[in-house]
Order: C-alpha cells, then sequence, then structure tokens
C-alpha cells in the first residue's frame, strides 16, 4: 500500500511538474491527457478513488488516534503499537498530500484551460484588431483617392467654368457685333429704299420731260 501511494505520489509531483513547466509538447500531452480522463465516466471514477482514498485517510487517522489513546493509558506504546502508528501515519501522510496534490493539479488544469481559452479569444481579437486596422487604412487609402478624384473634378469644374466664362464673353461680343451689323444692314436698306424712291423719281421726271420735248415737235 505504501510503495503504491509513493507511485501515485511521485506520478502525480511528475504531472504537476510538466504542467508548471513547459517542456516541449509534453504539456499539451498531459493537458490533452487530463481532457480524456475527464470525458465519460473519468470525473466518475476519479471522485470514486478520491472518495475510497479519503475514506482510508479518515481510518488511518483514527487508528492514529486509538493508538495514541491507547498508550496514553498505558503510559508507554509497545514496539508493535509504535510499528502501526508509525505505519498508519505514514500512510495517512502519503494519502493527504496524494489528495492534495490531485486537487491541485484538478485546479491547475481547470487553469490552464481557462487560460489557454484566455489566449485562443486574445489572438482572434488580435486578429479582428488587424483585420479592423487593415480595413480602416483601406479606407484612409481610398478616402485619400477620393479626396484627390474630388480635387482633380473642382480643378475641371474650375476650368470649365472659366471657360464658359470667356465662351460668355465671346458670345457676348458677337451678339454685339451682329447687332451692330443688323443695324448697319437696316441702316443700308433704308438709304437703298430712299436711292430707289429717288431713281423712280428721276425715272418718272426723266420720261415726263422726254413726252414733254416729243409734244413740242
Amino acid at each position: 500500500m505504501i510503495q503504491l501511494l509513493f507511485v501515485v505520489l511521485f506520478a502525480e509531483a511528475i504531472l504537476a511538474f510538466l504542467m508548471l513547466v513547459k517542456i516541449g509538447p509534453l504539456r499539451e500531452l498531459v493537458i490533452k491527457s487530463l481532457d480524456q480522463i475527464k470525458m465519460g465516466k473519468g470525473p466518475a471514477t476519479v471522485k470514486t478513488i478520491a472518495g475510497t482514498m479519503s475514506v482510508i485517510l479518515f481510518s488511518s487517522l483514527m487508528s492514529i488516534l486509538k493508538i495514541q489513546n491507547k498508550g496514553a493509558k498505558l503510559g508507554t506504546m509497545s514496539p508493535m503499537d509504535q510499528v502501526l502508528w508509525r505505519t498508519h501515519l505514514l500512510e495517512a501522510s502519503l494519502m493527504g498530500f496524494t489528495l492534495f496534490l490531485g486537487f491541485l493539479i484538478n485546479r491547475m488544469h481547470h487553469y490552464i484551460q481557462k487560460l489557454i481559452k484566455l489566449r485562443s479569444s486574445v489572438d482572434a481579437s488580435k486578429k479582428e484588431v488587424e483585420r479592423l486596422e487593415k480595413e480602416k487604412e483601406l479606407l484612409r487609402e481610398k478616402e485619400e483617392k477620393a479626396l484627390k478624384e474630388m480635387k482633380l473634378l473642382q480643378d475641371e469644374i474650375s476650368k470649365l467654368t472659366e471657360n464658359m466664362k470667356k465662351l460668355t464673353l465671346e458670345l457676348e461680343v458677337k451678339d454685339k457685333k451682329v447687332e451692330t451689323a443688323d443695324a448697319h444692314v437696316a441702316a443700308l436698306q433704308k438709304q437703298a429704299e430712299v436711292l430707289l424712291l429717288e431713281y423712280d423719281r428721276l425715272l418718272e421726271d426723266n420720261q415726263n420731260i422726254q413726252a414733254q420735248a416729243l409734244g413740242h415737235r
């Protein structure tokens, strides 16, 4: 029994050490093994073993107390009682340490699992932050590009506006020239009409004079 407890205690100490100190892939193997143990009927089996060891521990403690009480009544303990007392004390100590280490390993496994989940969550958050940073950078680049395009469009609009103003001024000048030409044409038409009237009058006078001259002959 004592040899078995030593073996169990040594195995638990190795497990605890491997969980505390990362040596290659050993920590992951230990954690995966504990995960397998906690699946299915594993927890019930572990609880049963722990309960049995607790009962044996309680029994050893009671035996120690009985031997101490017996020695107290007799004033001394016989060599056999001393051997039994030391044996029960060693068994109780080993079982106590075994249960304590088992509890520590269980808690360590629990918190390591939480730590792994937190690290996974942090890694996922970091990736999400990196993705958002990249999207932000892309949006900033697009915004800068859009601002540049807007500036170019504004420059084009300014140029077109200036050209429209120039064309408007040229059109106004041409309209004025056309109005002046129209007025000049109208004046020439009136002058031509006056000349035509004068020509008709002169022609009529000439015909009258010729008619009179023929009458006198």
